[in-house]
């Protein structure tokens, strides 16, 4: 199976393909688009969520200090310290395409 990688610059082509916009544009919008989201994701609150519809819902949540975790290089016990992580659950359209048979 091949890999593909998209850039924020191929999504901003993409859109001004189909809006008949220049991509200078739409790169602008694109890349504010994702600086605004990160932005959010980084405030200082326990618990954010954004809900794209028919997308699917970013989620950052507190995780736990974990006082035993072990390096699996050196096999050396390390304190891990609370932190926040980031999750994403797909919306319906976005599973149902994912779903299809190859």
């Amino acid at each position: 199976m091949k890999k593909k990688n998209y850039t924020k610059k191929e999504i901003a082509k993409q859109v001004a393909g189909r809006l008949d916009l220049p991509a200078s544009k739409t790169h602008e919008v694109v890349a504010e688009t994702f600086n605004v989201m990160r932005e959010m994701m980084s405030e200082d609150r326990d618990i954010t969520r954004i809900e794209l519809r028919n997308f699917g819902t970013f989620s950052v949540k507190p995780a736990k200090a974990k006082p035993r975790a072990r390096n699996p290089r050196t096999n050396e016990e390390v304190y891990v310290p609370p932190h926040r992580k980031s999750h994403f659950k797909p919306g319906k359209l976005l599973k149902s395409s994912l779903r299809k048979p190859l």
